[in-house]
């Protein structure tokens, strides 16, 4: 009984310390995205970063979501990996939408 009580400890530990905290945000990015090349190029360089689960890119809406475990990146990291593509990222606030501006042609096609 004393084994069964030790494993059903042991296992509960570890399921806590494998469940790690993830946290999601929401970015726009300027220049807009255009197409899915624009699309593309977010998520193919966004996801070798350490932490991240989930990418989420919306041209309508002009969003990209991102998923990420809070113990190996943080928000203020993700933007600079989109600075660093081209892409200056400015985190939404809740319920906050961004207007699709149809200006001028995209470089990523």
């Amino acid at each position: 009984m004393n084994k069964t009580i030790l494993l059903a400890l042991m296992a509960m530990i570890s399921v806590s310390l494998s469940a790690r905290e993830l946290q999601t945000v929401r970015f726009t990015t300027i220049p807009q995205m255009h197409c899915s090349g624009c699309e593309k190029k977010i998520k193919g360089n966004l996801r070798f970063e350490k932490g991240i689960k989930m990418i989420e890119t919306n041209v309508d809406s002009q969003t990209v979501i991102i998923r990420f475990d809070a113990d190996k990146t943080s928000p203020e990291k993700l933007q600079k990996v989109l600075e660093k593509i081209g892409y200056k990222a400015r985190m939404l606030k809740k319920g906050e939408k961004v207007v699709r501006q149809m200006d001028g042609s995209c470089k990523n096609m």
